[in-house]
């Protein structure tokens, strides 16, 4: 530059040739790596007026409930690469509900059946949980100043369990199932027991996801139009984890309304006694302990699942694609996967959570 220029070190390299976008580091100037962005190019748009640029978007929320998703709010719908899905005639989508406030698909389950729920002076939600559901609900009770108790299985990752305590929810663990199977034994029983009991005096109020048509009309009003949507109606197959049953009865239903031809493939775990939180086996369950609110109309066919399988799909998804699921994605999406190698189309995989409260349980495995 010429003798007594007033630009600056930044301003040399802007030449003819530049292209008129943001530039990543491109040039070395004194030993320094210069990032460049041509102001001039792109109009001056330090100056630009924001609301030009991002028009009728109010970013401040009166409370974090209102960032609970629904159809006008979704989720992310992410495309599974070819280095996990090595089929051309399969295309994989993953709906990545661990991108909910709090942290899971439960966040919708939860805002359902708490916002319309009326609780007396004096009294607490209780509520049985794997750990997602309890997470969710605490975090609701917190922004209304409710108090919540929640019984959870012993096996629950320790994770969920110090979100909870975080959260200020008194935990109480039982021994159970990963997802509590009989309404009158384990996490449930307790929880059945004091809100029933004389002594507690209506103390207690559970919102009760097992057996709660909140929890189905909360997938039938919010995630399933969303994948609807997101989709633009065009999809073949619906995945989904077996627990409660409301994710997969509820999306199940409006995906059927919709087009009677899309599958709904439930996915459960190969053995009762398994390692994947919130999910149940189903096969082979005495229709009295039946998840009450799973329509098996829904479901078109069930898929089993090993925890070695549903771990090293979690493990595998996130070295392939940079997708963090926990667990019990890995075994929906190991379920999808390996059912796209005779089945073409497309097809969504719900993902529940992701995988940063299962550290401890992914380490067996790593």
């Amino acid at each position: 530059r010429s003798q007594g220029s007033s630009l600056s070190p930044f301003s040399y390299i802007a030449t003819s040739h530049m292209p008129s976008r943001n530039i990543a580091i491109t040039n070395a100037y004194r030993g320094f790596l210069v990032p460049w962005v041509s102001l001039y190019r792109l109009g001056s748009p330090m100056n630009a007026n924001v609301e030009s640029l991002f028009p009728d978007r109010d970013e401040i929320h009166d409370s974090i409930v209102e960032l609970v998703p629904g159809p006008d709010n979704p989720t992310p719908m992410v495309r599974v690469g070819p280095r996990f899905n090595e089929r051309e005639d399969f295309e994989l989508l993953v709906k990545l509900e661990g991108m909910n406030p709090f942290g899971s698909i439960k966040d919708r389950t939860a805002w359902f059946m708490l916002k319309g729920l009326a609780l007396e002076e004096g009294q607490s939600l209780v509520e049985p949980t794997a750990g997602n559901t309890g997470i969710a609900l605490g975090a609701l009770a917190n922004a209304r100043n409710i108090p919540l108790e929640v019984a959870v299985p012993e096996g629950v990752p320790e994770e969920k369990k110090a979100q909870l305590r975080f959260l200020g929810a008194e935990v109480i663990e039982v021994e159970d199932e990963l997802c509590p199977i009989y309404p009158s034994e384990g996490a449930r029983g307790v929880v059945k027991s004091m809100v029933e009991s004389v002594a507690f005096d209506g103390t207690y109020v559970s919102p009760n996801q097992y057996e709660s048509e909140l929890n189905v009309a909360a997938h039938y009003h919010t995630t399933g139009p969303e994948i609807w949507r997101q989709t633009g109606g065009r999809i073949d197959y619906f995945f989904a984890g077996i627990g409660t049953g409301g994710t997969i009865t509820g999306v199940g239903r409006y995906l059927k309304e919709r087009n009677p031809d899309i599958r709904i493939i439930g996915v459960e775990p190969a053995l009762r006694h398994h390692k994947l939180s919130g999910l149940k086996r189903v096969t082979g369950l005495p229709e009295e302990h039946f998840p009450e609110i799973l329509d098996r109309n829904v479901i078109d066919e069930y898929l089993s699942v090993t925890d070695e399988e549903a771990f090293k799909a979690g493990i595998r998804i996130a070295r392939t694609d940079g997708i963090l699921v926990g667990p019990t994605t890995g075994a929906v999406l190991h379920a999808a996967a390996e059912y796209g190698k005779e089945h073409p189309g497309r097809a969504v995989v719900i993902s529940g959570d992701s995988a940063a409260k299962y550290v401890s349980a992914y380490a067996e495995y790593l």
